[in-house]
Formats: structure tokens, C-alpha cells, sequence
């Protein structure tokens, strides 16, 4: 499709390639063509072309991801506010609301400026995402621009192309990604690459062409393998191939360490087929025919994705190389490629509208955030990680699914329930399973919360949970009960230095009870300030605690663990519990007991 981007200067043209507009939808966008032609007559660019064909081509990507006619208008004029003369009324007095809304929302988020990690930029993509909110086809539109402005860049400074380049893939890539528009991510990432990183990009180009023939003779065996097959159970199918796009591509060059000609994964298959059970009966063939790769079985179908994508996702091995193969129903297929757009592929409300927009987690998600109506330094890292970040679901014992943000805690799940859970957590289970409420959450776990009446929030949760919704419920509890400053700047262990090895930073003694600050488990003795000190190295005086487990007193042979914000756990050095602490080896620091202070008396429930 995107080859007749470059021929597209009339709306004949326009209507040549995408000719399925009703009539009088047709009539209303040539009224805004000959408006936009108006208004900008004997106006050319930069690099020489007439000031119409970007709207124009704006627009026709826009209906190569089946939009309505409001949204084409909108794209047409999405730049039409910087016309003398030109207002919002203007527009809506030509168009209506709904087009003047596209166009003074993408002309905002035009001004906004996004150049740095900063404060403004946070802003300035606090303000683009809510614009959503009101109608989603203002970032749709504003996609589409990014998309043409990306292909037709050549003429640019290298600097402004590598600023172009990290906006999308820090906003914009990511953002198509969680509204469904696979199709438009790829194109977006890959030309990002092109211009933020051109020696990778040349390099991956020459690869996938070097290998053209030998890859055409390999998927042509493959899919010959699947018709026959699957002529065999008859099940019609739709067969494509092609090579992983370059951006795929580089990142598994990241990841594994490798050159481009070592990368063997790079090929993939796509079945389409007419409902969900030939889905399951065709990877149940897929699979007769080829072993497939443990682990790599994805159930997209059972369990969609947040975006609406639906799919089965196999890994097999053909002919001695890997070969990804999907599998989904023509329908599912539009939802994937077109993803929140598709909603104007059927009409609102009616049993086939496939995608709901109200529904869109990203939308609950803006909404959440913008009730808290912050606008602090730590949003934008906030908006990248929960909104623009990659997503896990996991389920409530009852089944119900929950979708986290990678990294996020079974504090974040209590909250994601309601807020009196996560108020009154203690523990939790993933599984059946106890873990420490500060470890990540992993994808389809079941996930149960241990709650008690006399528990609250602490300082110390907000080091870990990684919600919007779990940070802010913590604080506006910890301020409702007179604790305005929470401590996550000044913990007394920090867990992680560039070398993977934990390296402790002296504190202030705690005040919190355990062994530094406060005899081991609240209990009176020690030295002289009440507490019995632990060294490491040649540094003492770190907030830590005894763990319960084994309970350990002075004179016993000891162990430290560096925890994630409760500081410095003490073991005893033949506590049985301590081999099984995940990480234990990376975490675990070598201490002893400091100066001897006066008889710690041992917990009756002391381990003998």
C-alpha cells in the first residue's frame, strides 16, 4: 500500500486508491480538499513540494487503516489552524464538532514540545495522551502525521532526524503499539531506526536482501506443507509470509549479543482462517507437522492482549531453522493490523464492533491519571512505563484478569482491586505460593491477596509498586496520617551498583525497630542508643532488621541480605530459609556483630 504514497497530489488521486467512501462522505472530504487548496494556494515547502500533498498523504494513511470520513477531514486540515484567519469555529461551522475537535487537538499537540526528559516534556505528553480522552482520533491522526513526516525526512538535518527519531521511539511507536496498530509501529520503528542508527539499519537491509531468494524458497516449502494440510482437515486458509521487520530484528541483535548474519529467527508465517476452533485445529496441524520450540506457544486468543490483539503464536522448527508462525481469524486479523481504528470498520454498538474505545485500558488508565491531575518530574518516566511500557496480565483467584505494567507488585494488584486491599495487604500468593510483596509480578500468575485489619501503607512501598493508582493512594493515606515526607530518597540500602554487586550506604539509625535502631524484633538491650550495631566492612551504623525466620542474636554466626527497601536483613548463617531467597547469592553481603552490647534477650519463638 505504502508504495502509491508517493503519487498521491490530487483528490482524485485520494479517491483513485480508496474508493469505498459513501457519496456523501465523498462530497464533505472534497469540500474540506478544495478548503485546505484554498487556503493555501501558491504556498510551497521547505524542500520544494506543494504544501498539499502532506495533508493529503496524512489523510490517505488515515484510510489505509479504514477511518471514517471525519477523521480523513481531520487529517486534511489537521495543520488548517495556522491559516490567517482560520479558528476552531471556523472549522466547525464548515465541518461540524466532531472534525473541529480532530483538528484543534492534533493542532495542540503540534505546539507541544518534546525535545527533553524534562519536566516540560512530561507536560507536554501528559497533554497529548489526555486529548485522547476526549476523542482518540486526534492521536490517530496525529500517527499518521509522525508516519508521513518519517518517510519524507531526507532533506533534514541529521540532528533534527535523531530528535525526530527518539520521540518515536520513546511516544510515538509505543503508543501505536498499545492503541493496536501493528502495522503502523513497525513502519515507525523501522524508519526511527533508519535515521537514529543508519549503520544498523544498512547492515540489516543488505541481510534481508542478500537472503531474498534463499527465504522465498524456504517459506514457499513451508506454506506448501500448510495448504496441503490443511486441504487435508478442510480448512480454508489465507497463507503470507515475509522477514521479521528491521526493527525486530535489531533489538534481538541487542538482546542476544549477535550479528545481523547470525540471527537465524527471522521468518514468520501468517494462517487466516474463518473462526476461533480452526485457530486451535490448525496449530494442532502446524504442529504435526514440525516440533515446536518449548515455551514459545502464546495463547493470544484465550487471553487478548489489552489492545484488542487476538492470535496464536507458535515457534517451530523447519528444516533446521526456526520459524514463527501466527495463526487468527480474518477478523481478528483486522483488529491486528488496524487495531483501535478498526472500531470504524462496523458500526458503533452493533454484536461486531470489535474494538470498544471506553473500554481501551489505556483510555481507564489516562482517565485514572488525570483525575490525580499531577504534573511532577517523575511523570514522564511514569506515562513510559505504565501507559507506553510493556503490559503482564495475571488473575484474581475468581479468574478475573488484571493488566500491570511490567515490574509491577502485588502491592499494584491489591490497589488495581480496591483501595481498602491495598491499604490492608500483608502478604500475597502467586500460584499458591508466598512472595515478598516487593518482587515483580510475572505474566499469567494468580495472584491472592493476604490482607489484616491493623495493617497500613508505609514509606517503604513506594520504593516498589509502580502504578499511578497504588503511588497515589499510598501517599494521600500517608498524608492523612501526618506522614508528609516519604523516605524513598534516603533508604538506607541501595540494593544495586553498576557491577550487579550490593553495595550499603550508612544511614541515620532507624527508627523503625529490629536490630540497628532498637533491639532485634522490638526488644530492649544492646548498646549504649538501644540498638545492637551490625558492620560491614569498616562502616556500621545501617538500618537493618533481624529476620524472623531464624531470629538471629549477638554472638550467633550472621549473614546480611540486602533487601529492597526494608535495608539490611540479618540471617543467621545456618538459617535454613536463606538459601531459598531468590537472588540470594547477587543480594547477600558479608557482616558482623559490632561492638558487644549489653544480654539480647532471644523471642520465644527462637529457633533452637
Amino acid at each position: 500500500m505504502k508504495d502509491i504514497f508517493g503519487d498521491l497530489h490530487t483528490i482524485e488521486d485520494f479517491f483513485e486508491n480508496f474508493p469505498s467512501y459513501k457519496e456523501d462522505h465523498k462530497d464533505e472530504i472534497c469540500r474540506a480538499w478544495d478548503f485546505l487548496c484554498g487556503q493555501s494556494k501558491s504556498m510551497v515547502r521547505a524542500n520544494g513540494e506543494n504544501y498539499t500533498d502532506h495533508p493529503l498523504r496524512t489523510a490517505a494513511i488515515i484510510a489505509a487503516n479504514r477511518m471514517d470520513w471525519q477523521s480523513i477531514i481531520g487529517a486534511l486540515l489537521h495543520n488548517a489552524l495556522t491559516f490567517e484567519g482560520i479558528t476552531a469555529k471556523t472549522i466547525e461551522e464548515n465541518f461540524g464538532r466532531e472534525v473541529s475537535v480532530i483538528v484543534s487537538g492534533t493542532s495542540r499537540i503540534g505546539s507541544l514540545k518534546m525535545q527533553n526528559k524534562t519536566l516540560q516534556q512530561a507536560d507536554s505528553v501528559r497533554k497529548m495522551l489526555f486529548a485522547m480522552i476526549d476523542d482518540i482520533r486526534v492521536i490517530l491522526v496525529k500517527l499518521a502525521d509522525r508516519l508521513d513526516m518519517l518517510r519524507n525526512m531526507k532533506t533534514e538535518t541529521e540532528e533534527y532526524q535523531r530528535q525526530i527519531a527518539q520521540e518515536t521511539f520513546d511516544v510515538w511507536a509505543p503508543l501505536a503499539n498499545r492503541l493496536g496498530m501493528s502495522s503502523l509501529k513497525d513502519e515507525l520503528e523501522d524508519l526511527a531506526l533508519k535515521y537514529a542508527n543508519p549503520d544498523a539499519f544498512a547492515q540489516i537491509k543488505q541481510l534481508v536482501a542478500l537472503k531474498k531468494d534463499e527465504r522465498s524458497e524456504y517459506l514457499s516449502r513451508a506454506q506448501q506443507a500448510i495448504l496441503k494440510a490443511a486441504a487435508k482437515a478442510d480448512i480454508k486458509i489465507t497463507l503470507s509470509s515475509r522477514a521479521k521487520h528491521f526493527y525486530s530484528i535489531y533489538q534481538k541483535m541487542k538482546k542476544r549479543g549477535k550479528a545481523a548474519d547470525e540471527i537465524y529467527d527471522l521468518l514468520a508465517l501468517r494462517i487466516l482462517c474463518n473462526d476461533t476452533n480452526e485457530c486451535y485445529a490448525l496449530v494442532g496441524i502446524v504442529h504435526s507437522i514440525w516440533k515446536p520450540l518449548d515455551g514459545r506457544f502464546k495463547d493470544y486468543i484465550a487471553m487478548p492482549k489489552a489492545n484488542g490483539y487476538q492470535s496464536l503464536h507458535t515457534t517451530v522448527i523447519c528444516d533446521g531453522m526456526p520459524l514463527e508462525i501466527q495463526i487468527r481469524t480474518n477478523e481478528m486479523h483486522s483488529v491486528a493490523e488496524h487495531g483501535v481504528a478498526s472500531h470504524w470498520l462496523y458500526k458503533k454498538g452493533t454484536n461486531r464492533d470489535s474494538v470498544s474505545i471506553e473500554n481501551l485500558s489505556i483510555i481507564n488508565q489516562l482517565k485514572a491519571l488525570r483525575a490525580e491531575n499531577r504534573n511532577d518530574a517523575a511523570l514522564f518516566e511514569e506515562i513510559r512505563n505504565e501507559l507506553l511500557g510493556d503490559s503482564i496480565f495475571v488473575f484474581t483467584p475468581q479468574g478475573d484478569v488484571r493488566e500491570l505494567p511490567m515490574g509491577a507488585t502485588a502491592v499494584d494488584f491489591a490497589y488495581s482491586i480496591h483501595s481498602h486491599i491495598g491499604e490492608t495487604i500483608t502478604g500475597a500468593k502467586a500460584d499458591g505460593h508466598i512472595i515478598p510483596l516487593s518482587s515483580p509480578l510475572k505474566n499469567t500468575q494468580i495472584i491472592e491477596i493476604l490482607t489484616s485489619p491493623q495493617a497500613h501503607p508505609t514509606e517503604n512501598q513506594l520504593e516498589y509498586v509502580k502504578t499511578a493508582r497504588a503511588r497515589s493512594k499510598i501517599r494521600a493515606w500517608l498524608l492523612q496520617n501526618g506522614i508528609s515526607e516519604p523516605v524513598s530518597q534516603n533508604s538506607a540500602v541501595s540494593a544495586e551498583s553498576g557491577s550487579g554487586s550490593p553495595q550499603v550506604r550508612p544511614s541515620h539509625a532507624s527508627q523503625q525497630g529490629g536490630v540497628s535502631g532498637g533491639a532485634a524484633n522490638g526488644q530492649e538491650g544492646g548498646s549504649s542508643d538501644g540498638a545492637v550495631h551490625i558492620r560491614v566492612g569498616d562502616t556500621a551504623n545501617f538500618m537493618v532488621h533481624a529476620a524472623r525466620c531464624c531470629n538471629p542474636a549477638f554472638g550467633d554466626k550472621i549473614i546480611g541480605y540486602v533487601s529492597r527497601g526494608r535495608g539490611l536483613i540479618i540471617h543467621r548463617a545456618d538459617c535454613s530459609s536463606f538459601a531459598l531467597i531468590p537472588n540470594v547469592e547477587q543480594r547477600s553481603v558479608p557482616v558482623v556483630w559490632d561492638e558487644k552490647p549489653v544480654a539480647v534477650p532471644r523471642s520465644k519463638g527462637r529457633k533452637k
